[in-house]
């Protein structure tokens, strides 16, 4: 079957020839019909990010997967059931947070990650997954399922800002996405449309026209150029953040959110720097953790309820929002534009096989 993967010492994704997996007892056997690209995938390709399967010579690409059931060989599918897979697997032997369905809280080295992490994506023509890493999505999400990964990382990084302010009544209304790729816009349609903060903002760093921030003003949300208004200057500008979704991996954003903050406010930080060392001023800093009752948390991953709460978010993101973000599904003749990293692009996927409904 064919598959996409980078090779050792090549940054590049290849189409390549590996056999059809087989299904284990307790696992299904998948067809996969989309899978989304991201910027995980890009450092992946570069080098930044990742590991390599032991012994391989390649990592076959991929993460944010939706396909249809072939084989359910014994598990609680159907045959032509349409799922989503989950990301992260036990790396040698199970452990106790896996045990507990609790893969998403494991440190790193405690879990392998599918198409990132010491362990095969799910960018070929069939994979193969443990029932248990398998939720299932209604038919009408078959086209769009490549998002449900996406959006279960906000659900989970949003249930723990939540739970961190769960001590007192807690009435946001305002809310700050630093970032506008495709995460950070699925993150402000959400904050719009599911669940509703009076007033938005999206910060980044492009000049007009461009079309993520149509898309940001298309939502009913204001475009903040950090450029002109940087992060910790936000509250003079605009007002202080309830919230402050970070997605940019800009290791001073997570620092400069503690200054954006309203009294009360938390900071989601969801973006992995590189090591950079600068200068903080530390005591004003944590003057204001503890003065104003700020939160900062960091969340990475998702698990089963995040994403089955993000098919549910899926539904309801509106029609036009989606149409816009999404601006590629391309077949393997065209992986060049599917790995494509302009200013143009905000979405991609890559097109395996058609969804025919049964």
């Amino acid at each position: 079957m064919d598959a996409i993967a980078v090779r050792r010492d090549e940054q590049r994704p290849s189409v390549i020839d590996v056999p059809i997996p087989e299904a284990d007892a307790g696992e299904a056997l998948v067809r996969t019909l989309r899978v989304g690209v991201d910027g995980t995938d890009q450092e992946v390709l570069r080098g930044g990010h990742g590991e390599f399967p032991e012994g391989e010579d390649h990592l076959i690409l991929g993460h944010e997967a939706v396909g249809v059931v072939e084989d359910p060989n014994g598990t609680r599918f159907e045959e032509g059931d349409v799922v989503v897979p989950t990301v992260r697997r036990p790396p040698n032997g199970t452990n106790a947070y896996f045990e507990r369905g609790e893969a998403h809280m494991a440190p790193d080295g405690e879990y392998h990650e599918r198409g990132i992490v010491g362990a095969h994506g799910f960018m070929a023509e069939y994979f193969t997954s443990p029932e248990g890493f398998l939720v299932e999505i209604p038919r009408e999400q078959a086209a769009l399922g490549f998002l449900i990964e996406p959006i279960s990382i906000t659900e989970k990084a949003l249930e723990h800002a939540y739970a961190s302010r769960s001590a007192f009544e807690w009435t946001p209304e305002s809310a700050m996405v630093l970032g506008n790729g495709s995460l950070g816009l699925l993150t402000l349609a959400m904050l719009e449309h599911v669940h509703p903060y009076e007033r938005t903002y999206c910060l980044g760093r492009r000049d007009r026209p461009d079309p993520t921030i149509d898309v940001i003003e298309a939502l009913g949300s204001t475009y903040v150029d950090s450029r002109a208004t940087p992060v910790n200057e936000v509250p003079e500008v605009h007002e202080g953040m309830d919230l402050i979704y970070e997605a940019t991996g800009y290791a001073r954003h997570a620092f400069e959110t503690i200054e954006a903050l309203a009294p009360n406010g938390v900071g989601a930080l969801l973006g992995v720097p590189e090591p950079w060392e600068f200068e903080i001023d530390g005591g004003t800093l944590h003057e204001e953790f503890v003065l104003h009752n700020k939160a900062l948390v960091g969340s990475v991953n998702s698990g089963v309820d995040h994403f089955r709460a993000a098919s549910d978010t899926l539904a309801q993101l509106p029609e036009e929002f989606l149409d816009s973000l999404v601006t590629g599904v391309h077949t393997l003749d065209d992986l060049e534009s599917a790995f494509a990293d302009d200013d143009t692009t905000i979405k991609t996927a890559v097109e395996l096989s058609a969804y025919e409904e049964r």
